[in-house]
């Protein structure tokens, strides 16, 4: 691995800048990016009940794994936002897919009651956890 410690690999060289780069290059934003920046979710998770408020902190501790092990193989795959209002946990993702993986390893872990709602003509997806 050369001249790292141990196991570790040498860390990538920062690019340098290119002095002769056009100043009216066109820049783009990644396709999660952008959601986020305009606010609009692909995916919608609703979690609620006594069990989830009972172990919401182990729960949410799953969420984040599913989202970081997802992240890795697909960056794009990303939890925009959580909120918490009148009992209930929203969570908010940039694709539908990591939004039905996060329900579907919540039902694995935990059963309960688990809704899907697809909207095809907006690629947006609504998943209700309940237990």
């Amino acid at each position: 691995m050369g001249a790292g410690n141990g196991n570790q690999p040498l860390p990538m060289p920062m690019p340098m800048p290119n002095a002769n780069a056009n100043a009216n290059a066109h820049s783009i934003i990644c396709p999660a990016c952008h959601r986020v920046q305009d606010h609009y979710p692909a995916g919608f998770i609703t979690l609620k009940g006594d069990f989830f408020h009972a172990h919401r902190e182990e729960i949410m501790h799953l969420v984040h794994n599913h989202e970081q092990h997802e992240k890795k193989e697909h960056p794009l795959k990303r939890i925009m936002s959580e909120e918490d209002k009148d009992g209930t946990t929203l969570i908010t993702t940039t694709d539908i897919h990591l939004a039905r993986g996060i329900g579907e390893a919540l039902h694995h872990a935990y059963q309960g009651e688990l809704e899907f709602h697809y909207n095809p003509e907006q690629i947006l997806l609504r998943i209700n956890w309940t237990r």
